[in-house]
């Protein structure tokens, strides 16, 4: 059990399919084309979910001057996100006991009514502000299932040859959604950046776009819920694969085993520190740009947008050569966080451009950031593919979730430090570069092993 792979004799009763029935078709010779219509509804319910969450960090200026928000508040919005992994055993076990429907319904549900919250047209600042961070906890409490159920989503429903593609699709929309805030919002929302404009644009004005936003999203969360109840089934009629079909141990087992293995611990905070770390950087970005003289209106919107969206991009396409080319993933994750570690270094160093006399044009704080978002965004399938292969048959739900939620951890403190040293963000450059060296070092010693995969290759032939 511990810290070494499975036996045989540990693999030897995870053969026997789940369905014992004499006429069903063998477990690893069927798919079904409703699979992309199920990775679909649960992708968009990811973009959605980071949306919301993100919503308020690339408007920040806009919302201290429409409802008087400080720095802290911003801060704090944010940091309900990872707030809403609490719970997080509770809905791991949700989705262990009942399935992804059962699952999925619920967090779609806080979705809809988080944002229904939020958007409740209310002149009074002080109602108004307890009801934006009622919404907003609400949306993290999706967090849990939106962010960790993509691996479970693709061992269900894809065969082995897609599904490192499913989970980066599948967890990737989620960083979509974030990247999409940077860009919705900075363009509908008028940013009061300077005195001219904020003498142009009226307090509410730009409250009366903000909440044009808000009921937008209501409305698409609205629909999605409702397509997921009538159609979003758990799981399909035939297994596609050995190890879909495999029995799986249980909720409490499940927990001990990765709790008692030091390579996952080793593999999950390698995962944790610099994807917890990004997230709240990113959530802040805009915060972090304001000394470098980047307007919220342009420069902040894009570089957060075109980052993220370039470590989705590169992350699908990773994921489609780690299906094509198995037993690869740690090779890949060495050269991923190779690639973070010195992308962040240049970030750092460019916006202390006064120290250190590098040049700090438009071009190379682009550059740099997205690259270091394509690098560390990228890699987030990969690791989850990785750490299912290490601890298998630990179900891919319990999983994600135990890794998920350590990283939401490590952007809880991180915000939550923040709240309190607002003021000069040069750390928290320092922190990122930090993270992907730190993680870079772990992957280094790590000891990989694919037991899922000996099931789809070897037991199935």
């Amino acid at each position: 059990m511990g810290a070494g792979s499975s036996t045989e004799a540990e693999r030897e009763p995870l053969l026997t399919p789940s369905r014992a029935d004499n006429n069903t078709q063998p477990v690893n010779g069927r798919v079904f084309r409703r699979r992309w219509l199920v990775l679909t509804l649960f992708s968009l319910l990811g973009l959605l979910q980071g949306m919301v969450w993100n919503f308020w960090g690339p408007i920040q200026n806009s919302a201290v001057h429409a409802y008087g928000f400080t720095k802290a508040d911003i801060a704090v919005l944010v940091l309900w996100g990872p707030l809403g992994f609490v719970p997080w055993l509770l809905f791991m076990w949700l989705l262990d006991k009942k399935g992804l429907r059962a699952s999925l319904l619920l967090s779609a549900f806080l979705m809809l009514l988080g944002s229904a919250i939020r958007s409740i047209p209310i002149a009074d600042d002080h109602v108004k502000r307890w009801l934006i961070h009622g919404g907003q906890l609400l949306n993290g409490l999706a967090g849990p299932t939106i962010m960790s159920a993509g691996p479970f989503l693709s061992t269900t429903w894809f065969a082995p040859d897609q599904r490192a593609t499913a989970t980066a699709v599948a967890t990737l929309f989620c960083y979509l959604g974030g990247a999409a805030a940077f860009l919705v919002g900075p363009l509908v929302v008028p940013a009061p950046n300077g005195a001219r404009l904020a003498a142009a644009v009226s307090s509410s004005s730009i409250r009366d776009r903000i909440q044009l936003v808000m009921y937008a999203e209501m409305a698409a969360i609205a629909v999605l819920f409702a397509a997921v109840l009538l159609y979003f089934p758990s799981r399909p009629p035939v297994p596609p694969s050995v190890a879909a079909a495999s029995q799986r141990l249980s909720y409490r087992s499940s927990i001990c085993r990765l709790l008692s293995n030091l390579r996952f611990l080793m593999i999950a905070l390698a995962y944790a520190v610099p994807t917890g770390v990004i997230a709240g950087w990113s959530g802040v970005l805009d915060m972090i740009l304001t000394p470098a003289k980047v307007s919220q209106v342009v420069d902040a919107g894009w570089i957060g947008f075109w980052s993220t969206v370039g470590g989705c991009v590169f992350g699908v396409a990773m994921a489609r050569f780690a299906d094509s080319i198995r037993g690869m993933l740690k090779l890949i994750l060495v050269l991923m966080l190779a690639g973070a570690s010195l992308t962040s270094t240049w970030f750092t160093l460019t916006c202390l451009s006064h120290v250190t006399h590098l040049p700090s044009t438009a071009a190379t704080l682009y550059t740099s950031c997205i690259l270091v978002g394509i690098f560390i965004n990228s890699s987030v399938p990969i690791f989850f593919e990785l750490f299912i292969e290490t601890v298998y048959p630990v179900p891919e739900g319990i999983t994600c979730g135990v890794v998920t939620f350590l990283g939401n951890l490590v952007t809880g403190l991180l915000l939550l430090f923040l709240t309190f040293h607002s003021t000069e963000l040069s750390w928290l450059n320092w922190c990122l570069t930090g993270s992907c060296l730190f993680s870079l070092v772990l992957i280094l010693f790590f000891r990989e092993s694919y037991d899922r995969l000996y099931l789809d290759v070897f037991v199935s032939v």
